[in-house]
């Protein structure tokens, strides 16, 4: 496989996570996120997402640095970081609101719901970004 095919197959593989996470996380919206499995099902959405997203970012960067592409390796670089960063930030805060709804706090599944819509607006703009660049990450000559 020449180094144009092994980068585009690198960023259709960045695509997966992202790709299962923007079809699956809307489902969530059907369902009240005051019922603790259902929330707890969503954290693991999130962790599972995360983890993927830093894995598959870092092999990328890998196969951009060994296919000569250094430029390009800053991009699946930063989406790693950002997902190891994300997890730990975005876990606590789901946590935390978890602890306030078992503590009777009213309004923490609102605030759940506002850590959802912000992590599926998160995940638009990645895949976004990824879609736009991949013209530029292989050219046609």
């Amino acid at each position: 496989m020449t180094p144009d095919g092994v980068t585009v197959a690198t960023m259709i593989i960045l695509l997966f996570p992202m790709g299962y996470f923007l079809l699956s996380s809307p489902a969530f919206l059907l369902v009240k996120l005051d019922i603790r499995p259902v929330a707890l099902l969503l954290r693991g959405q999130f962790n599972a997402y995360f983890l993927m997203l830093s894995v598959v970012g870092a092999i990328g960067t890998v196969v951009f640095v060994v296919t000569g592409r250094f430029a390009f390796a800053i991009g699946p670089a930063l989406i790693a970081a950002f997902a190891i960063w994300g997890r730990l930030w975005f876990l606590r805060q789901m946590d935390d609101q978890l602890s306030a709804g078992g503590a009777g706090d009213a309004n923490a599944a609102r605030r759940l719901r506002w850590l959802h819509w912000g992590g599926m607006l998160t995940n638009a703009v990645l895949v976004v970004a990824l879609v736009t660049s991949i013209p530029y990450v292989a050219p046609s000559t």
